[in-house]
């Protein structure tokens, strides 16, 4: 319940910019103690700052799907090019939503035949026009923000697959928070995923990292292999070092 406020919270100061904490108040029906603690922790996720008597929206935090497709478009698709290459024959794989795994499909050879489980309207529609691919959609509930399916009745829906792959995308991935997401719905898909995946694939450009945002759906050390567009930091480096992880960058 205190989730599902926060993020409504979230969704009411983006879309107005700035609002005073008895707005919140009236809006959301809670005390001022309750709305207090709540902006406090989305403060310190990056989503907002205060101001006296109220608070500011960071709208670089949070971008609408479309207007993020064109931000640092040649790092996400090449990112996502060498991505695709680590699909093979037969493999059964999950491919996030997201700005940047949304292009994954562009390099695939035709002649690899595999599956994908998805809740990306932008990939499904890539994969309905290739007859090599079988496609899984899973979500019941169209999310125009963010061009994804989301909403499952049971964890059965995802738990009955043996994920060979899972391809993820973030909105901030750091080492104390892992990977993180700003939306509830769509989180509660990754966490599912990452559950079943044999092998957890982060695609994230170097704006990504040292930032976390809401929800945590994975930690980093749960991951195979980062692709990423430049060099992370000593601490990023150091950390994937000891924990097995994989780094690789696409040129």
């Amino acid at each position: 319940m205190k989730l599902k406020r926060i993020e409504k919270i979230e969704e009411y100061i983006y879309k107005n910019g700035s609002v005073s904490l008895d707005e919140l108040c009236d809006i959301f029906n809670v005390s001022k103690n309750t709305i207090r603690r709540d902006i406090n922790y989305l403060e310190q996720s990056g989503i907002l700052k205060k101001v006296y008597g109220g608070v500011l929206a960071n709208k670089t935090s949070l971008i609408p799907f479309e207007n993020r497709t064109i931000q640092n478009q040649e790092k996400k698709q090449s990112i996502a090019h060498l991505a695709a290459s680590f699909i093979e024959e037969n493999d059964l794989v999950f491919i996030d939503s997201g700005t940047t795994t949304c292009q994954m499909l562009e390099v695939i050879d035709n002649n690899r035949n595999f599956t994908i489980l998805t809740n990306s309207l932008d990939i499904i529609n890539a994969a309905a026009t290739l007859t090599n691919i079988k496609l899984i959609i899973i979500g019941h509930t169209y999310k125009r923000e963010t061009q994804s399916f989301v909403g499952i009745d049971e964890d059965a829906t995802i738990n009955r697959y043996n994920i060979n792959k899972a391809f993820m995308s973030v909105t901030g991935v750091s080492i104390k928070h892992g990977l993180t997401n700003a939306d509830m719905l769509e989180t509660e898909i990754k966490k599912y995923v990452v559950n079943r995946a044999g092998e957890l694939y982060l695609l994230a450009d170097s704006s990504k990292f040292g930032k976390s945002t809401l929800l945590t759906y994975a930690e980093l050390k749960d991951v195979k292999n980062i692709i990423t567009n430049e060099s992370l930091s000593t601490e990023f480096v150091s950390y994937c070092s000891v924990n097995s992880i994989n780094i690789q960058y696409a040129k």
